[in-house]
């Protein structure tokens, strides 16, 4: 699951972002000092630390992706006994003998199209604040 990370940049980003606030909301007590808490904010989450959840619980990485709107929906096809996925209504098409299997091939979906939409967004932002290239040529 490393590979999702550095294949998709943007989306690692969000996954990140993500685990650090969770990190750090369980940080918010007053039994740990101030300093700790900076500490523990200004390391912020690694890579093999994202490895780590995405490898022992990939259903947390479902919240993530409900979190910017894109939604995982794991089925079992009780006739066929075999589970299927979709991301946003896509379904699909392969069918995994096991749950896990189908979770993190909808993981690898998920990031894939993340990564995909927060470039179009960044793209687009880019347009709108002016910062795209002008040709003066005529």
């Amino acid at each position: 699951m490393l590979e999702l990370l550095k294949k998709y940049p943007k989306a690692a980003a969000v996954v990140k972002s993500h685990f650090l606030e969770i990190m750090l909301e369980s940080l918010n007590t007053d039994s740990l000092p101030d300093d700790f808490k900076e500490h523990v904010r200004m390391q912020g989450i690694n890579d093999d630390m994202v490895k780590k959840v995405l490898e022992k619980a990939p259903r947390n990485m479902f919240d993530v992706f409900d979190d910017n709107g894109m939604f995982i929906n794991i089925t079992f096809d009780h006739e066929d006994r075999v589970f299927r996925y979709s991301v946003d209504g896509e379904v699909d098409s392969q069918n995994y003998l096991f749950r896990r299997a189908a979770e993190e091939a909808a993981i690898t979906e998920a990031f894939s199209l993340l990564n995909q939409k927060l470039t179009e967004d960044e793209k687009g932002s880019d347009s709108r604040t002016g910062d795209s290239q002008v040709s003066t040529e005529e």
